[in-house]
């Protein structure tokens, strides 16, 4: 196991009603922006209630609405200058991963002199933050509890993440009821998502960091055991609840410290979705089978074979080789069974014409995990995939 220094200041408010803590801004000035995407937090009736408690408790409130699915640069421009026009003290996100990504950015930006995007290209940049809450509305990405950023800039085609301490949030809401109106596609994409997370570092190459995998291998049976619940019955609190703290624990860095690796399969998905715009973990759901495809082989059958009977059960009896290839069909049978696309035909990529271009892009920034991949092993991956 490597050295490594933990630490996680985001105060969480677990459960029905607690949003009841958003009074608590308060303490952190007067003025605050709250940062959503569309109309579901109005339909829900989340921001009407959000807004009542926020001016209840004496804060002056501005709004940046309309943040993307795949948060784009222009979107974090205007809450940046909103900030530096009206002095904002404080960034509130309402919603999901996406959402909360953009309130980052934005409080970021709002503290750094030059454009937002310099900060996305290098984030050592980043000194300095807005203060960051949230309350979720979507299980997924960990963003309630990380300090990362994934922001898009579609003229380039570039998805690329800004890491940082300073953007952790202060305070997270985690009310599972605000996941109740989730669409079954969203549901599942969320789940294929934290999903990924959890087997990116779960595939390290760092040795007996056991205590890492042991926690890992409970998250992936809790997901297997709550995602297929939560998209056929969207009110059931216990699958919601469950998948939602997951996903939280699967980016927090309780997996990833004194484990660490580059992901593998996340630099491959941002390359999908910088280019075709595409939901992140439809994407994730349908790489994901075919990169443990191309890494598994005799040197890594038995990481892959622990994955199969901790995880799904399998027959310890069988030899590694064969555990292993199961295990594979039973990841890729589970995202079936969750409705998840399983081919980039299935999400509207009609050829492989940019698979030379993207490949090239993922590259520098997955060669050297758990197997390392170049340009061709990310083509071949893209084209079993197509």
């Amino acid at each position: 196991m490597n050295n490594f220094t933990y630490s996680i200041p985001t105060r969480i408010h677990f459960g029905r009603g607690q949003i009841s803590h958003l009074a608590e801004l308060a303490e952190s000035g007067k003025k605050v922006l709250v940062v959503y995407g569309g109309g579901s937090i109005k339909r829900t009736g989340l921001y009407g209630e959000a807004m009542a408690l926020l001016r209840g408790a004496g804060l002056e409130v501005f709004e940046l609405s309309g943040v993307e699915p795949n948060p784009r640069i222009g979107t974090v421009r205007r809450g940046v200058e909103l900030c530096r026009a009206e002095n904002i003290d404080m960034v509130l996100a309402v919603g999901g991963g996406s959402t909360i990504d953009c309130a980052k950015a934005v409080a970021a930006g709002a503290r750094y002199p030059g454009d937002a995007w310099e900060l996305v290209l290098d984030s050592s940049l980043v000194k300095d933050a807005l203060p960051i809450y949230s309350v979720l509305t979507l299980a997924a990405t960990g963003s309630e509890m990380d300090g990362i950023a994934v922001i898009s800039d579609f003229e380039k085609n570039e998805k690329l993440s800004l890491k940082s301490e300073h953007i952790k949030p202060r305070m997270s809401v985690l009310d599972p009821t605000y996941t109740f109106s989730v669409s079954k596609r969203q549901t599942a994409a969320g789940t294929a998502d934290m999903m990924s997370h959890v087997l990116e570092n779960y595939f390290t190459n760092v040795e007996h960091a056991d205590v890492q995998a042991r926690f890992c291998e409970g998250l992936l049976r809790t997901v297997v055991q709550w995602g297929p619940v939560a998209v056929e019955q969207p009110e059931n609190y216990d699958a919601r609840a469950n998948l939602m703290w997951t996903g939280s624990m699967a980016i927090n860095g309780l997996l990833s410290n004194g484990a660490e690796v580059p992901w593998c399969v996340h630099p491959i998905e941002h390359e999908l979705s910088a280019f075709y715009d595409i939901t992140h973990g439809e994407g994730l759901a349908i790489l994901t089978p075919h990169w443990m495809d191309h890494v598994l082989s005799e040197k890594t059958a038995a990481k892959f074979a622990q994955y199969g009977r901790a995880v799904w059960d399998l027959d310890g009896d069988q030899n590694d080789m064969d555990i292993a290839r199961e295990a594979v069909a039973c990841t890729r049978a589970f995202f079936r069974r969750l409705g998840l696309p399983s081919k980039l035909r299935d999400v509207g990529i009609a050829d492989g014409s940019n698979f030379e271009a993207m490949a090239a892009k993922a590259a520098p920034r997955c060669g050297t995990a758990y197997v390392p991949l170049g340009k061709d092993d990310i083509v071949s991956i893209f084209r079993a995939a197509f």
